[in-house]
């Protein structure tokens, strides 16, 4: 009976502590939205985006600035003389949205970072087949980095990516998993996929 009290305890214990975990987020929150990207030219941007990627412009706006108060900062955290000169939403697939930003702003500073760079970021993308991808990329003039490169070990065995780069520098992955990955056998907590539609 003893054993089976602390079992219970246990239980009891484990369950509290993964409802706290799961009271510790924004009210609300249901997923992932859009990946804001600031970038130098508008044109070039959404040409790559839908031309290349394949992704659907959705709407446009803009611009946005405050020629005499602090809305910019206040809102935004930019230089109170920044302006938005445009704003452009694509959907990718069965993916979230991005949001480009076409900015002019005085203190404005051209980062190119690195993916190992404190903010560097990239914005990866699930395809069929990333072999494909590479013939298709290099065919459209993409500069694309080695792979594609089959993981066989660990937790993400199963997938295989590829890194290629927007001409103004912006970092990307093709990333395939056809089979899942190795970690999912065991999770309580599989990753969400744009591999199929929303059910």
């Amino acid at each position: 009976m003893q054993n089976f009290l602390r079992g219970a305890v246990f239980t009891l214990a484990l369950a509290a502590g993964s409802s706290a975990a799961l009271a510790d987020s924004i009210p609300g929150m249901r997923g992932h939205d859009h990946t804001g990207v600031t970038v130098p030219d508008m044109k070039q941007a959404v040409d790559f985006f839908t031309n290349v990627i394949g992704c659907q412009k959705a709407m446009s706006f803009g611009p946005f600035a405050d020629d005499k108060g602090t809305f910019m900062k206040d809102l935004l955290g930019v230089d109170p003389k920044a302006v938005i000169e445009e704003i452009t939403l694509v959907r990718c697939g069965f993916g979230s949205n991005v949001e480009l930003f076409k900015y002019t702003a005085p203190d404005q500073k051209d980062l190119q970072a690195k993916n190992s760079d404190i903010g560097g970021f990239h914005i990866a993308f699930y395809v069929d087949d990333v072999a494909a991808a590479k013939t298709y990329l290099e065919g459209k003039g993409v500069a694309t980095r080695m792979g594609p490169l089959p993981v066989n070990e660990g937790p993400a065995a199963g997938q295989t990516i590829l890194y290629f780069q927007a001409p103004w520098g912006l970092q990307f992955e093709a990333i395939s998993y056809p089979g899942g990955m190795a970690y999912e056998k065991d999770a309580t907590t599989v990753l969400w996929s744009p591999k199929e539609p929303a059910k």
